[in-house]
């Protein structure tokens, strides 16, 4: 690909054009927008007056304490003027004149992102030893971030030689949740739950969820709340229970834990009986907020179908259809890469310019994430030569991994039964469809 994908433009404070009707078919089976979309800078605020009496007040502004906030002790903030060994050194004789755990454990940190900056594997592995040798020390002495951190660096594997060790991960964050570590009570939860260096324990599970939520962890209070609304780790169903740890989680949603946002506007979007009422307006905003506020991707992804199609009571709006589609694209979302391709194909007056190679692009992002309709896509682009070169030996791979992931198109053009069809552009429906 000689073009990155282009950065697309945020919502204007006014428009009223609609996407440009041409004759390529790229849908499912709904109707295309027939009447132009009235715009809105932005999805549209609640007032009290207007919510249901199943809404919680949702702060405005969340600022929460960081747990494991560590960037202020990365290489290169303290490093720009001295050498990392003359960093070290200095910080290494700092740690050892006091008894802080706290600085300590800093300086442990610190000798970790060193060791990820390090080109030299000897010095990295020094560096890493180093830190190891401190924080058990620490954690011998009860220290519960050093605790936490060791753990997790256990976990994921970067300190010792075979790997991840969950074996050793799992009572570090015992421990650590002893000493009131919110973060550490909920890494143990999972590890009972999914029986990671522990048996699987759910009464255990749901114990240390609790722990961790009693300290106000979003995590912990989303779990509990989706296993009472699905009846999950042996718990009976409880939807309303549910609705209120989700809602409380809601309340204290961070970046790093979003789900809370957006499994309570699912909920308010489909409602349950006698506990969440309908309100496609709430969802909406709960949608945004996560979308905006918290960079979810699913979220800014259902607004942008939201937008394109004018559903939960959303006027069709091709600008903030793309704008939102494109906060999801940008992290990896891979059905929100392919509406993109749908967008780029067609274009929007004003808006965004038609352009083959950006829809190719996008297209080939969802694809290299196995999205089975855009294997198929970039097949045929490729093999007819849309925004790309006419490529037919690419374009028959193509056309088997998407044969493989399950696309009937695919499967029916490797045995021969779509040759020869003409391609029109048309963009119709909830899918980008190849014909």
């Amino acid at each position: 690909m000689s073009t990155p994908p282009q950065p697309l433009p945020k919502a204007p404070e006014d428009n009223s054009s609609m996407m440009q009707q041409q004759q390529f078919y790229i849908g499912g089976n709904s109707s295309a927008p027939t009447s132009p979309a009235t715009s809105s800078a932005s999805p549209r605020a609640m007032t009290p007056s207007s919510r249901s009496s199943s809404y919680v007040a949702l702060p405005t502004s969340l600022n929460p304490d960081q747990l494991l906030d560590h960037s202020h002790l990365k290489p290169g903030a303290q490093a720009s003027l001295l050498s990392y060994a003359q960093t070290i050194n200095m910080y290494r004789e700092n740690a050892k004149k006091t008894n802080s755990p706290e600085v300590q454990c800093d300086f442990a940190v610190f000798m970790v992102e060193a060791a990820k900056s390090s080109t030299d594997e000897q010095e990295r592995l020094e560096y890493l030893n180093e830190a190891e040798k401190l924080l058990k020390q620490l954690s011998a002495r009860g220290h519960a971030e050093s605790q936490y951190y060791l753990g997790n660096l256990y976990a994921t594997g970067l300190i010792g030689k075979k790997g991840k060790n969950e074996d050793k991960a799992f009572p570090l964050f015992v421990q650590a949740t002893k000493h009131h570590h919110p973060d550490a009570a909920y890494r143990a939860a999972k590890c009972y739950e999914e029986g990671i260096g522990c048996r699987k324990d759910y009464s255990k599970a749901i114990q240390f969820y609790k722990k961790a939520a009693t300290q106000n962890h979003p995590a912990a209070m989303f779990r509990l709340g989706m296993a009472h609304v699905n009846g999950e780790m042996g718990m009976s169903k409880n939807a309303r229970e549910g609705v209120k740890w989700l809602k409380t989680a809601t309340e204290a949603a961070t970046v790093e834990f979003p789900d809370a946002v957006y499994e309570l506007a699912v909920l308010h979007e489909k409602g349950i009986d006698n506990v969440v009422f309908v309100d496609a307006d709430y969802a909406v905003s709960l949608y945004a907020r996560a979308a905006e506020e918290l960079n979810h991707a699913q979220s800014a992804f259902r607004l942008g179908q939201c937008y394109e199609y004018g559903k939960l009571n959303c006027k069709q709006d091709p600008a903030l259809s793309i704008h939102y589609y494109t906060i999801a694209a940008q992290q990896g979302h891979r059905e929100a890469c392919f509406a993109l391709t749908a967008w780029y194909l067609v274009g929007s007056p004003g808006i965004l310019p038609q352009s083959d190679e950006q829809a190719y692009i996008w297209a080939r992002q969802a694809a290299e994430k196995e999205l089975p309709k855009a294997e198929y896509a970039v097949g045929y682009f490729t093999e007819v030569g849309i925004g790309t070169v006419k490529n037919p030996n690419e374009a028959m791979e193509w056309y088997k991994r998407a044969a493989e992931h399950g696309d009937k198109r695919a499967i029916q053009r490797l045995q021969g039964k779509v040759d020869g069809q003409k391609m029109s552009k048309k963009k119709n429906g909830d899918d980008c469809t190849i014909m």
